[in-house]
């Protein structure tokens, strides 16, 4: 299994009760998406190890998963923070126009005037559209009031819209955004 080809769709954010269940928060469309794959990699790149899901139950916006193996609380409580992935090749191909979360996360973005804004670091939904949280790759120093210094980097809110972002090109690792630089 090549594991540079795995895609991150959800963290273990907790355990769950006593008998080895966990708490799965889902980067998927569908909060019930990723139990369309019955076999998870669990971990965090490049350190997968492969999993088996026993049993599975949708509570509010959480999954609640039984995985094969992971019998108390203890175990589950193990695995909080571990990221959950599936092969890239056993996801469905995208239509034109439409990306996987995890491929634009590191992207360059631009604007039209040509100014670099910096690197996708993630992307969130906030249900009216998705949104790239855009961080400059060089930080600025700011002199607090207790005259410290600290770096700081910008980072800019960009609606993920058909007219915010004209352009992506997975291939060449840029997007195009139509952005004013101030915001």
């Amino acid at each position: 299994m090549a594991f540079e080809n795995m895609v991150v769709m959800g963290r273990i954010v907790a355990p769950y009760g006593v008998y080895g269940w966990v708490k799965v928060v889902p980067d998927t469309e569908y909060l019930d998406g990723l139990l369309d794959y019955d076999r998870w990699w669990i971990g965090k790149a490049p350190n997968w190890r492969e999993v088996t899901v026993e049993q599975a139950k949708i509570h509010n916006d959480v999954l609640l998963i039984k995985l094969t193996g992971v019998a108390d609380r203890d175990v589950a409580f193990s695995l909080k923070g571990q990221q959950i992935a599936v092969p890239r090749e056993a996801l469905p191909e995208t239509e034109e126009g439409e990306y996987y979360w995890s491929d634009l996360i590191g992207l360059s973005v631009t604007n039209t005037q040509g100014v670099a804004f910096g690197k996708i670091k993630q992307v969130f939904e906030t249900g009216a559209n998705d949104v790239l949280v855009v961080r400059e790759e060089q930080p600025t120093s700011v002199k607090g009031k207790d005259g410290k210094v600290r770096v700081e980097y910008r980072e800019r809110l960009i609606p993920f819209t058909s007219e915010a972002v004209p352009e992506v090109d997975i291939q060449a690792g840029t997007v195009l955004v139509d952005w004013d630089a101030d915001f």
